[in-house]
């Protein structure tokens, strides 16, 4: 039979062919062609013939055709036929396809449908028909009915595409669903239902299957859509990663059931290359994708970047193209993130409408965690975008070219903590990826050696933790360093001393490294600039600490241990010990000729010392002898001769320059920290062995520095050639001379206090000897001052730094004030009895925190070390306290009149500082702080007291020192004693839990003291006012304090219209005429503007949620209900927010800066309405409706602030030209006074059509928002003053012309147009009214 047919077939004509296949039965035809097609023959030929002899022009041909075409494709999707069969069936039936009439289409397309949602696909071969056939469909322009109506070929393929979306899909034939649509010309619409129908199914089919319909749909998006394909991928990933996470923090049993991190990961990173290989194709994926990542930006951030859409956009950097958009992206969401985080921290109104997200930078680190499954390509942006966090938000040069080094770990800026984030992603994917280690290393040395302009602590801490980390790692990038070696000396002093101490652990293993770092230290010891040298002796005072030599003391008091068990192999070796000895002799001969340079090295190589002595015991000798030999040139040795040292030897004068040689106090102060170091740490130690030539060495420094005390205690003033009459003017040779010899005795007088009183054992004797030193100094110290005064300079009123070492300051004064043994009793009263002594104790640890403060160290020996430091400011805190609590000011002053602050006020300001300098530096170690100033050992009480309480039992005793002080008399009142304990109770309520009793204790009695006191103390007022806002904000919002407030300023300074009597509302006694403006005013005007700061957030956050729940349309209801709560919390912070700025318009405040910052404020608010009325306008489209309490708002803006706002500007304009007249009726003989009145009005009234305009917006969105919801909110609307700020040109070339003609006619001009000015908006409201 099918030779039969194959032969007709040939011929010329189908006649005989039709013929015999219509008299052939249908069953008969199709077993035919199943048993050929089965076999492997020529079943391609024998269905070209059947095709030949079944012509569509007649309907019996037709339907034969089609009834064979259904039976093919199910034969072939049967499977039982081999692959070539099947494809060469596949490949004569797509071109029979468009032979067919439209109704035969329509069913085959039908047919075909119904197998798919039935799920009767078996290996979905003949899938590659069906766009053959909907494209051959759309082709058809013939009418078609579907029984429902009558529809064209392209309306039926529509609809055929939504009868086949609609249906169920096969989990297996998904991907060949998809990748089938592509061959078929879709319109916009249709290319919509696909990509819902995949995006849907991705849920249901394993991970492995999901990269390749990823593909497949990206493929599908060049034809529309790719937001949506987008969108879909990543919420889909999203929501993947968050299941992920909740899995894993949750029970571990569930690990078993969950998909496997590696695995996810992988698919997550084949995912991130197809779409990135997609939008290198096609630039308007890429575009999509930056535009729906930055609108979600707008709204909420965190909702949008998480880990998934973080590694694509750091992959999509790759591409040159998109790589600044979206590292800006990137960048701009970490700060904005850092920063609602500091919003949030801030505020309790905030926190409980807002839950505290997941932080940007915590899904960051988690990108590093996760590109360890083979991420490469990821690894390359999270490396820049490190890199360009450190260089965009790291510390910034301040003026005089100091950067204040604060750890950026305890910062809570922003900036800071962005900057370290950039760090934390550089170590943590230096620790995952080998091969990017280098390219990072390279990275933060080239900018260790370019930015030499600019701070980089930060690159040196990274540096640091890169190198503690991984120290042998490092050893393949030494030829990197040592080239960096090569630019120590063009670097600045503070990279070189951070530099080495970062790469120190790298020196112990690497002798090649320490070898070329010496080399290019001595080079630099003989450079002609200043810094290089010093570099040079930073250098090797720092290879002198590390490098030990056999017998040192074990360094337990080491500032900078090393983490990593590699770098200690060679410090205990017996031959390393004795290597490192010859080495270390080595450096000291080195430094030694340092000791004929200039006197900035010699300072810097004397502080040097005694860290290496306590380091490196064994060094003594050397270290003692060169001292010992550099202190005998300026020494006398005859015990007779005053004074005993040769001061005039220290001052050099070259030239017209006179400056100091040899800083003698600062080696004097080496030699004395040394020795008592030696003393207590060393000798104890050799008595068994004694050295009686050791012993002689160290028994001539101390017999010399003996010898020094005696005879500076008997040298007079005139003895030193210092004294009243000479001459210390800062123009003279001879008066800087007399000015740095004085600043030189005065510190070897402070070095020998320190000296004598760690030598005295309390010994009476030498504690007059102490009091004899301190009366020179303060002689001296006074000479100066007076000098100061009388001249014009200021050189030398600048407080010197105190040579006295902080250990000693606290010794000092735990002696003066705590010590109460009775042996001690005698002894200590000599300097007890002079109160300038105990001043000068106090004032010093006044000027070490201050330091601290300023540079985050102390000079001095151990003025490095943070935990030394930070031990000596609890106890120099615990002696201020004590003395400051036992001792009030009051009952200090009333016993002696004497000049200058109590030693009472000079403690409180230490302890003022002191707290704010522990928050700053040792924000970890406060419970330890704490702990330290109720007693005085750590034994004895058990240390688990919470800081609350503790803060809590401090702030008691300082709210009982200002009550007594607000209980005297108010002439007895300390102005300056009140202002520092509010200063005091605010850093002490820092340390409070916002939630615990104690804060809300603290926050009713700061609200009691501003209810019932009224003093008239403008910085006392501001500094409580500002405690109680400080508070007030983390128990509750603080608009309703505000509110009473402004009531309290109105009834106080009155109202705009003089007729009306304002009922005054004693709120707050704190608020008084004086107090009331501008200090309390200004503050309110403050605290609004950060409300409405807070509400313009919450604005913007819930326009986000709005935006989408409109691109989702099945947005959670809960979305919904968390959005109604915050924007009623809106209303009601505006609504109160509204009267507060009611009261204020109304009052009569004074010109300046209350006026214009009000004016400012008003304008705010205005721009926060209108925010607020966009936000409406945004939801009537998603059809709900607004709320009756937005109306009351609007009805209340309408009615109590817009009239009033335009009441208000004219006073103020009424109130200018009133002034302008008076300043020029006073003064008509100076010609600048009203040139001077006319800018001063100038510059106040601008803020006047600022507001204006605001309010006019507002006016305009109201009228659309009316409309909008067919709710008419204009009817509380006044119409407002029409305004116009067109400089008339008439008017002022005749005020110039009469200026020119007449100076004294100049104010009637002016007056005369302000006068015209006012009339015309009358006349403009009639013309509007009638418009």
């Amino acid at each position: 039979m099918d030779q039969k047919i194959l032969s007709l077939a040939a011929e010329k004509t189908a006649d005989k062919l039709q013929e015999f296949l219509q008299n052939l039965r249908e069953d008969d035809l199709t077993n035919l062609v199943q048993n050929q097609a089965v076999k492997g023959r020529a079943a391609g030929a024998l269905l070209r013939g059947i095709f030949r002899g079944s012509p569509c022009s007649e309907e019996a041909g037709a339907l034969r055709r089609c009834k064979i075409y259904t039976f093919c494709i199910h034969l072939v999707e049967s499977g039982d036929l081999q692959k070539e069969v099947a494809s060469e069936i596949i490949g004569l039936l797509m071109l029979e396809a468009h032979n067919f009439p439209g109704p035969l289409l329509v069913e085959l397309a039908t047919e075909f449908i119904d197998t798919v949602r039935e799920g009767h696909l078996v290996n979905g071969k003949s899938l590659e028909l069906l766009p053959i056939i909907l494209t051959a469909l759309a082709t058809k322009k013939e009418i078609l009915t579907d029984g429902k109506g009558e529809l064209n070929g392209e309306e039926y393929k529509t609809q055929l595409i939504k009868t086949l979306c609609s249906g169920r899909w096969d989990k297996q034939h998904v991907i060949q669903l998809t990748s089938m649509f592509k061959d078929v010309p879709l319109t916009v619409e249709e290319v919509e239902f696909v990509t819902e129908k995949v995006l849907k199914m991705f849920s249901k089919l394993n991970l492995q299957e999901i990269p390749p319909l990823v593909y497949q749909l990206l493929v599908l998006s060049s034809k529309g859509s790719r937001k949506r394909v987008l969108e879909g991928i990543l919420a889909f990933f999203n929501d993947l990663d968050k299941k992920h996470r909740e899995d894993q923090s949750g029970d571990e049993l569930l690990d078993l059931v969950t998909v496997p991190s590696g695995e996810l990961r992988h698919v997550e990173g084949t995912v991130i290359l197809h779409i990135v290989f997609a939008i290198k194709l096609d630039r308007d994926l890429g575009k999509e994708l930056l535009k729906h990542l930055k609108t979600g930006q707008q709204g909420d951030h965190s909702k949008n970047l998480y880990p998934f859409t973080i590694a694509l956009l750091l992959s999509v950097t790759r591409i040159q193209r998109f790589q600044e958009q979206v590292f800006d992206l990137i960048k701009t969401s970490v700060v904005k993130s850092f920063k609602d985080l500091q919003l949030l921290q801030g505020s309790k109104f905030l926190q409980n409408l807002v839950s505290g997200d997941s932080c940007v930078s915590a899904m960051i680190l988690e990108v590093v965690k996760n590109s360890v499954h083979s991420w490469d390509h990821v690894t390359q942006g999270l490396v820049e975008l490190g890199f360009l966090l450190m260089d965009s938000y790291g510390p910034k040069k301040i003026l005089e070219g100091k950067a204040v080094e604060i750890s950026l770990g305890l910062s809570r800026m922003p900036v800071h903590q962005a900057c370290k984030l950039g760090a934390d992603i550089l170590l943590e994917t230096f620790k995952i990826h080998e091969m990017i280690r280098q390219e990072i290393l390279e990275q933060v040395f080239n900018r260790v050696i370019t930015k030499t302009s600019s701070p980089i602590s930060h690159f040196l801490d990274l540096l640091s933790s890169i190198i503690m980390y991984a120290p042998l790692v490092l050893q393949s990038c030494s030829s990197k360093i040592t080239e960096t070696f090569d630019y120590l000396s063009f670097l600045p002093l503070q990279t070189v001393q951070g530099l080495l101490k970062a790469v120190q652990p790298l020196l112990k293993i690497s002798m090649s490294m320490r070898d070329s770092l010496i080399l290019v230290l001595r080079k630099a010891m003989f450079a002609s600039q200043l810094d290089a040298r010093k570099s040079a002796v930073a250098g090797f005072l720092l290879l002198l600490k590390n490098f030990k030599v056999l017998g040192s003391l074990s360094s337990s008091q080491c500032s900078q241990s090393i983490g990593a068990s590699q770098v200690q192999v060679d410090v205990h070796s017996r031959y390393n010990a004795v290597a490192n000895e010859t080495f270390c002799l080595e450096i000291m001969d080195s430094l030694r000729r340092c000791l004929g340079q200039q006197a900035d090295v010699r300072i810097m190589l004397y502080e040097g010392f005694y860290d290496v002595l306590r380091r490196n015991s064994q060094l003594a000798n050397s270290v003692m002898q060169t001292l010992l030999s550099q202190l005998k040139q300026f020494y006398e040795p005859k015990p007779d001769l005053l004074p005993p040292l040769k001061f005039e030897a220290c001052i050099v004068t070259q030239g017209d320059q006179t400056f100091v040689q040899e800083p003698l106090a600062r080696l004097l102060c080496c030699i004395q920290h040394c020795l008592a170091w030696y003393k207590s740490k060393v000798m104890p130690l050799q008595h068994e062995e004694e050295d009686e030539e050791e012993e002689g060495f160290y028994q001539d420094l101390d017999d010399m520095l003996e010898s020094i005390t005696k005879r500076m205690v008997k040298s007079e003033l005139e003895d030193f050639e210092l004294d009243k009459s000479s001459d210390f003017s800062q123009t003279t040779d001879t008066g800087i001379k007399n000015n740095l010899c004085t600043l030189l005795v005065m510190g070897v007088c402070e070095i020998l206090i320190e000296y004598n009183f760690s030598m005295s054992n309390f010994s009476k004797n030498k504690f007059e000897d102490i009091l004899s030193l301190f009366m020179c100094y303060k002689q001296l110290s006074d000479i100066l001052k007076e000098k100061a005064s009388k001249g014009k300079t200021k050189i030398a009123t600048k407080t010197n730094d105190s040579l006295l070492s902080m250990k000693f300051v606290a010794d000092l004064l735990t002696a003066l004030f705590r010590d109460s043994t009775q042996s001690h009793e005698e002894s200590l009263s000599v300097l007890r009895s002079s109160n300038e002594f105990m001043r000068y104790a106090v004032s010093v640890a006044l000027q070490k925190v201050q330091q601290l403060k300023e540079t985050g160290h102390v000079s001095g020996p151990d003025g490095l070390n943070p935990d030394k430091v930070f031990q000596s400011l609890c106890d120099v805190t615990r002696v201020l306290l004590w003395r400051y609590t036992s001792i009030p000011t009051s009952v200090e002053e009333s016993g002696k009149k004497e000049k200058g602050k109590s030693i009472s006020l000079l403690c409180l300001e230490g302890l003022q500082k002191i707290l704010e300098v522990v928050q700053q530096f040792y924000q970890p170690r406060i419970q330890q702080f704490l702990r330290a100033l109720d007693i005085p050992d750590d034994e004895g009480e058990e240390a688990e007291v919470a800081v609350t309480q503790r803060a809590a039992f401090q702030i008691r005793q300082f709210q009982r020192s200002l009550l007594n002080l607000l209980s005297s008399q108010e002439e007895d009142f300390n102005s300056r004693e009140a202002l520092l304990l509010v200063n005091v109770l605010s850093s002490l309520s820092r340390l409070l839990e916002p939630s615990s009793p104690q804060f809300l204790q603290m926050l009713s009695w700061t609200s009691k003291i501003c209810k019932e006191n009224s003093l008239e103390d403008a910085a006392f007022c501001k500094g409580l006012m500002n405690l109680l806002f400080s508070l007030h904000v983390l128990y509750k919002s603080p608009v309703s304090l505000l509110r009473d407030l402004s009531q309290d300023i109105h009834g106080q300074l009155g109202d705009i219209d003089q007729d009306v009597e304002v009922e005054k509302t004693d709120h707050f006694a704190m608020v008084n005429l004086r107090t009331a403006a501008p200090t309390v005013c200004l503050l309110v005007l403050s605290q609004a503007e950060k409300v409405l700061e807070e509400v313009d957030w919450l604005i913007t956050k819930i326009k986000g949620q709005v935006r989408q729940e409109i691109v989702s349309e099945d947005a959670s209801s809960q979305a919904t209900s968390s959005s109604q709560s915050i924007e009623k919390a809106i209303i009601i912070q505006l609504g109160t927010l509204l009267t507060f700025f009611h009261e204020l318009v109304q009052t009569a405040l004074p010109s300046g800066s209350c006026v214009d910052t009000l004016l400012k404020g008003l304008c705010r608010m205005y721009t926060t309405l209108t925010a607020l009325v966009k936000y409406y306008l945004q939801v009537c489209c998603s059809s709900r409706g607004i709320p009756k309490n937005m109306e009351k708002l609007v009805k209340l803006s309408g009615s109590h602030l817009t009239p009033l706002c335009y009441s208000f500007i004219s006073y103020i304009q009424n109130k200018k030209s009133t002034s302008l007249k008076s300043a020029g009726e006073k003064k008509k003989e100076k010609t600048g006074a009203v040139a001077t009145a006319m800018a001063r009005v100038l510059r106040e009234t601008k803020p006047i059509p600022n507001l204006i305009f605001a309010i006019e917006q507002y006016e305009k969105f109201l009228i659309h928002l009316s409309k909008k919801s067919k709710v008419n909110l204009m009817q509380h609307m006044k119409l407002s003053t029409s305004r116009d700020f067109k400089i008339k040109g008439s008017i002022l070339n005749m005020v110039l012309q009469e200026k020119e003609e007449e100076g004294d006619e100049n104010e009637e001009g002016i007056a005369s147009e302000h006068g015209e000015q006012n009339e015309e908006p009358a006349k403009k409201r009639r013309k509007k009214g009638n418009a």
